[in-house]
């Protein structure tokens, strides 16, 4: 089923998503103070491509907690909004609830990347 799910997801936001992982990756890394950043950036493109069947568990520290900060600041909130908002279409309709509800997982953990590990 989440064979199913991911190709679905894919072709319907999917491809969107990841897309603005990799891009946001890409402008971190430029720089080199940003390559941690533009890693973490990749890591989870392959989770905003197919979520479906992967979990998200957060958790780190202290140095988690600054990094996240200085990604809210720059890319957090503009992530986050793009994916809450396709989550939001997602759900008008009963189809589109699975797809809106990872949509609303990927929003989550475009908040708070760092100390956040992918099952």
């Amino acid at each position: 089923m989440s064979l199913l799910g991911n190709i679905l997801w894919f072709i319907f936001g999917g491809f969107l998503s990841g897309l603005s992982w990799c891009i946001a990756g890409l402008l971190w890394c430029i720089t080199i103070i940003g390559i941690p950043y533009g890693k973490q950036c990749f890591k989870f493109a392959s989770l905003a491509f197919a979520p479906f069947g992967k979990e998200v568990e957060y958790g780190g520290g202290v140095p988690s907690l600054i990094a996240n900060i200085i990604w809210i600041i720059f890319f957090g909130i503009p992530m986050a909004l793009e994916n809450l908002l396709f989550g939001c279409l997602w759900c008008i309709t009963i189809v589109g609830i699975p797809l809106g509800l990872q949509f609303f997982k990927i929003a989550k953990l475009s908040l708070a990347p760092f100390g956040a590990t992918v099952d």
